[in-house]
């Protein structure tokens, strides 16, 4: 792909007219193939699975928050023609046959003029009520989760739209900016910076919320007194499909890759070297610790790659995800990708699940989506050349065209590759991990 857009320049006027051209186009590109041209069978079913049932419970808890924030909480049918993105339903779907099939939630009715409305049912209601409910009893859990994010942040410092990408899946309420972030004065505070963006500020440090939930797992700390992060060798858990049988081959790698030491997410990273082992390894720590946070320890992978700054993370973030399957599994279903730790799931299922996590199961059983049949294939095996280089860093040695440019970090994976991600498409694992091998 590299080689079919810069081609030898034959004066100089050529070359700098390409390398204008590449630069307007693309941040970053490597030798792999497009999403669109990677076979479509290596995947997880159970957590493709799991991915449907989000799909579909997103466009109803949408669509019940909209409606919880009207004033009587009806709204025109023709009103939500400008909601039909986050609804995903593109013309020439109706709207009204969407809310038809979840009657128990919504209904619908004409008044004297001929409008159509729609207004929720009495559940409905009532289970906006229990959301409301369980969020205020989840607030103490809350407020641990978005401290602990502020401390693995390099200056304790996370800007307010970012964690709103968190809201839900960290179970905070919906205006959480206006109220919620000033009732903790004495753990965090905002900010301003001189261009009125709005930040939240760590204001004490909390040393029992500096221990990793790995930390947790494997030694059974809970509160010790006068906790100091540092250098951890604990082990990542892991879980590769099961139809998946070259796990041996790779046993020694896995294994090497376990035994080496890594800063916590919790110390100082200001010295890290950015490409070194230790810190990619580092980033994979920060990574499982911000998916162990969320209700359902999945999350949209746009979600991450916003804090690759805050928090310290390589450029490629969606490589190590990629290649580190066991700890993590990467769903491309759709336009955006998803991330799970899959150590948290048995299945489909949540191993454990949140009063939150219940509730939305609740939302989605009431209505009348049970998703498509799609034909979701199994994790088919790797090739024989696959798997090398499996746990070795992913930063600096890849073959790559960098092109310098004043693109902000803050975008998103989406931005960067939405335009070559069809509907329900997959990317083939294997044919990422052939860019990581060093030529």
């Amino acid at each position: 792909m590299a080689n079919q857009l810069i081609k030898p320049a034959t004066d100089f006027t050529k070359s700098l007219k390409n390398l204008y051209y590449v630069a307007s186009h693309i941040r970053l590109m490597t030798t792999s193939k497009r999403v669109q041209d990677r076979s479509q069978k290596k995947r997880v079913h159970a957590l493709e699975v799991a991915v449907e049932k989000h799909k579909i419970a997103s466009k109803i808890l949408f669509l019940l928050e909209l409606l919880k924030h009207e004033p009587e909480q009806i709204i025109p049918i023709r009103s939500l023609d400008q909601h039909r993105r986050p609804l995903n339903l593109p013309k020439p779907h109706k709207i009204s046959d969407f809310i038809r099939k979840s009657p128990k939630l919504f209904e619908l009715y004409k008044d004297q003029r001929g409008t159509t409305w729609v207004g929720l049912t009495k559940k409905g209601e009532e289970l906006i009520e229990e959301e409301e409910r369980l969020i205020a009893e989840n607030e103490e859990k809350a407020v641990e989760h978005v401290t602990r994010l502020l401390m693995m942040s390099v200056e304790k410092t996370l800007p307010l739209d970012k964690i709103a990408h968190f809201r839900r899946d960290l179970g905070l309420p919906y205006d959480f900016r206006k109220h919620w972030v000033h009732n903790y004065p004495e753990i965090f505070r905002v900010i301003k910076n001189e261009d009125e963006i709005e930040f939240l500020k760590l204001v004490s440090w909390n040393p029992n919320w500096s221990i990793t939930e790995v930390e947790k797992k494997v030694l059974g700390i809970t509160k010790p007194d006068n906790h100091t992060p540092g250098m951890l060798s604990l082990p990542f858990p892991m879980k590769f499909p099961p139809d998946y049988k070259k796990v041996y081959r790779y046993k020694g790698q896995i294994e090497n890759f376990q035994k080496r030491e890594y800063l916590s997410p919790y110390a100082d990273a200001k010295e890290l070297k950015a490409g070194s082992v230790e810190f990619d390894k580092r980033a994979i720590a920060v990574m499982h610790e911000v998916l162990s946070f969320m209700n359902e320890k999945r999350l949209v992978t746009d979600h991450l790659t916003h804090f690759r700054r805050e928090f310290v993370m390589p450029q490629k973030l969606m490589r190590i995800l990629l290649k580190h399957f066991g700890i993590f599994y990467v769903s491309e279903r759709g336009k955006r990708f998803s991330v799970f730790l899959t150590e948290a799931y048995e299945g489909c299922e949540l191993i454990e699940k949140c009063p939150l996590v219940i509730w939305k199961e609740k939302v989605v059983s009431l209505t009348g989506y049970r998703g498509r049949k799609k034909k979701i294939e199994t994790f088919d095996d790797f090739e024989d050349s696959e798997g090398e280089d499996l746990f070795e860093s992913d930063s600096d040695d890849e073959k790559i065209i960098r092109i310098d440019r004043s693109f902000e970090e803050d975008d998103t994976m989406s931005d960067v590759e939405d335009e070559f991600i069809p509907e329900c498409s997959e990317m083939d694992i294997g044919d990422v991990q052939k860019a990581y091998i060093e030529r």
